[in-house]
């Protein structure tokens, strides 16, 4: 009687193991929760996440990407390089900070207009006269180093008239 119990009861847990693994090879899911050998992970495929967009620049990466054409345009030596450096980064965190509190368009245009003369305030009190004006100039041909050199060669063909 013991032989036959111990029988049945092999007999029972091997169809059931065996069940498993069938169900396992085509596709369908163990009692674990799995797939037989699998992560866990389900069968459909899982829709793509959006892409998320690029995270803005921050005030020191702005002005590094800036600083060496600004540098070799206006031959700056390494002290005026860091004037030039810590003014910019500053006053163009001043002007993230402002857009983040999105003010009504009169208030914001007059507190860039602030930003704008602080710092060239102090650009002018770091930077000798004719490097200033050579910055001034860069500024108002959007910092484009082309244009800068064509004038400069301009110049350089009048005064030599």
């Amino acid at each position: 009687m013991m032989k036959k119990k111990t029988l049945i009861l092999l007999t029972a847990l091997t169809f059931l193991g065996g069940m498993e693994m069938i169900f396992s090879q085509i596709g369908r899911v163990n009692r674990f929760g799995n797939r037989f050998g699998g992560n866990g992970q389900s069968v459909v495929p899982q829709a793509q996440s959006a892409p998320k967009p690029p995270e803005p620049m921050t005030a020191e990466e702005l002005v590094e990407e800036r600083m060496p054409s600004i540098t070799e345009a206006l031959e700056l030596n390494p002290f005026e390089e860091a004037v030039v450096r810590t003014t910019l980064v500053k006053y163009v965190q001043q002007r993230i900070e402002l857009r983040i509190l999105e003010l009504e368009p009169d208030k914001m245009r007059e507190e860039m207009q602030k930003i704008s003369k602080n710092q060239d305030a102090d650009l002018k009190a770091g930077l000798p006269e004719e490097k200033y004006e050579s910055y001034v100039l860069l500024q108002e041909n959007n910092f484009d180093t082309k244009k800068m050199k064509k004038k400069k060669k301009k110049k350089e063909k009048k005064s030599k008239s």
